[in-house]
């Protein structure tokens, strides 16, 4: 459970060749009593407790009112540098080295590092209010021109709210995992529409001391930086090619009644689209959390199985001319074997931690690397093309990330009762990846998968037209029909079943998580969004 303990206390600080987690975790160090507000790219210092004294809800909105008048003032506007936060952690590291240079900047960046939390005042996204634009928006600001700058990827915790209603939360992924951030939330929005008390616009507060404006002297050198962080932000911006899409023609519970895992069905869906898509399986990250083991983080479910290629490709090439029947036993095969390697994951018997762990331990003995590490085997099977993570949610909420590749998919979801929401992600500049394309294919696999189970999971056809023949009477049918039932039961009975045994579906489910490869900090690095739309009351 220590993650919990991080999420509001800890901060990455970049570094020339790797970056540090500074957690606050002493006792006997004060606890931050401030939060940074971001609005309209400027960056002010709100003091959330006063004379040891928590502000309420009215006193924080009479600051908060402060804090967008004076970022209203013109005269005062400084450059966004936030922006510099957006770049390469190397390059970020070299930026803030030449900000430190000045004592003004020293002081600004020390109230940032040691702050609570971001609340993000964002400007409106756009005319287009699609779960898309904003779930783009809220994790990387829109570009230069609306709300990029109006970030700070460093700390962990980045409160988003929009001037459309729209709000979420973008996390620096390296002290907690996806399931501890959605708790949080959850916990959140609970709180919020279950409180007595409404909030309401209050009069300012007079002994309130007002927000600071945190300062910067930006040298010629800083424009420089800031130039360049701004130019490659706003490459990225137009790289992204994101697509949230709620699929509504069916659920978990449907798959439920399948006897299914939900979480391994969807993973099937998602190796069906990646080969519909592209014709070849492909290495595939499915995050899964070993948080019950102390100091856990995630391990890796490694979808990509002989059982999941055997069934797509029954599903996909039509000269096998595979049966209705060997369809099914090859879904049930590919579901078992996804379920047991997520049990292995979730108990520590996967692979890639130990081989990291035995990577890791050559490097730090200097010893000379292992030549396994080196072989072409290995090297594919970490660069994961299909990079996806389930973050299950008890309220309507979906998670977002960038692929970890430049040819590869992000795909993140969130199975509910009668419907799945998906956010696949892609890069534009790929000439292999289509994110549209993904998603049609991913549509089409799962309309066939539900398909092929009503086929072969219902009554055949000549015992449920005898069966509806007797129900329409209810004389001396009636006998008749309840001679048939035991039938009908025993033939239902003898289905074929999941392969093996699998363990609680609620305690499975909820171990997998979002994936947590590094790459560039604003989509790459583990960034991540969980957006609530205000509007239709989520």
């Amino acid at each position: 459970m220590e993650q919990y303990y991080r999420l509001f206390t800890s901060y990455r600080l970049p570094g020339p060749e790797r970056d540090t987690l500074v957690a606050q975790e002493s006792s006997v160090m004060p606890e931050p009593e401030h939060i940074i507000v971001a609005c309209k790219n400027q960056l002010f210092v709100l003091d959330v407790v006063i004379n040891f004294r928590r502000l309420n809800e009215r006193d924080l909105l009479t600051q908060l009112v402060k804090i967008a008048k004076m970022a209203d003032n013109e005269e005062e506007q400084l450059p966004p540098i936030g922006l510099l936060t957006s770049d390469g952690r190397t390059e970020w590291a070299e930026a803030r080295r030449v900000l430190m240079r000045e004592s003004t900047n020293r002081d600004s960046l020390d109230m940032i590092e040691r702050c609570m939390c971001l609340l993000c005042l964002d400007g409106g996204g756009g005319p287009e209010l699609s779960d898309t634009t904003r779930a783009m928006c809220m994790l990387h600001g829109g570009g230069v021109a609306k709300n990029s700058g109006n970030r700070w990827y460093d700390k962990p915790m980045q409160f988003v709210v929009g001037a459309d209603g729209s709000c979420g939360v973008v996390c620096e992924h390296s002290p907690f995992e996806g399931i501890v951030l959605v708790q949080c939330t959850e916990y959140l929005l609970k709180y919020m529409i279950g409180s007595p008390t409404k909030l309401v616009r209050a009069a300012s507060v007079s002994e309130l001391p007002a927000p600071r404006r945190l300062r910067w002297k930006c040298t010629p050198e800083v424009h420089r930086l800031l130039a360049s962080s701004a130019d490659k932000l706003q490459r990225l911006v137009r790289n992204l090619d994101m697509n949230v899409h709620k699929f509504c023609d069916y659920g978990k519970e449907f798959i439920k009644k399948q006897k299914m895992s939900p979480d391994a069905y969807i993973q099937l869906a998602l190796q069906l689209a990646y080969y519909r898509c592209h014709r070849r399986p492909v290495s595939t990250y499915e995050s899964a959390s070993t948080r019950r083991f102390r100091e856990g983080r995630v391990d890796n479910i490694r979808s990509a199985t002989p059982e999941a290629l055997a069934f797509v490709r029954a599903m996909s090439d039509g000269r096998f001319n595979t049966s209705d029947s060997e369809k099914m036993e090859l879904l049930r095969g590919a579901i078992a074997a996804q379920t047991k390697y997520t049990v292995l994951a979730i108990t520590g018997m996967a692979i890639d931690n130990h081989l990291l762990g035995l990577r890791e331990m050559a490097r730090e003995l200097k010893m000379e690397t292992p030549e396994m590490f080196e072989d072409e085997a290995y090297l594919v099977s970490n660069q994961f093309i299909l990079s996806t993570s389930q973050v299950p949610t008890a309220v309507e909420m979906f998670c977002c990330y960038g692929p970890v590749v430049p040819n590869g998919y992000g795909a993140c979801y969130n199975p509910q009762s009668d419907y799945i929401i998906f956010s696949v992600s892609s890069f534009h500049e790929s000439p292999q990846t289509c994110t549209a394309e993904f998603v049609k294919c991913l549509e089409r696999g799962l309309l066939d998968m539900r398909a092929l189970c009503n086929k072969c999971n219902c009554v055949s056809t000549p015992t449920k037209q005898r069966l509806e023949k007797h129900t329409q009477t209810e004389t001396k049918g009636q006998t008749r029909t309840q001679q048939r039932l035991p039938e009908s039961s025993k033939y239902q009975q003898t289905l074929p079943q999941i392969l093996v045994q699998m363990p609680d579906q609620n305690k499975v489910e909820t171990q997998t998580q979002t994936s947590s490869q590094e790459e560039s900090p604003a989509l790459k690095k583990g960034s991540q969004l969980y957006k609530v739309s205000q509007c239709q009351g989520k």
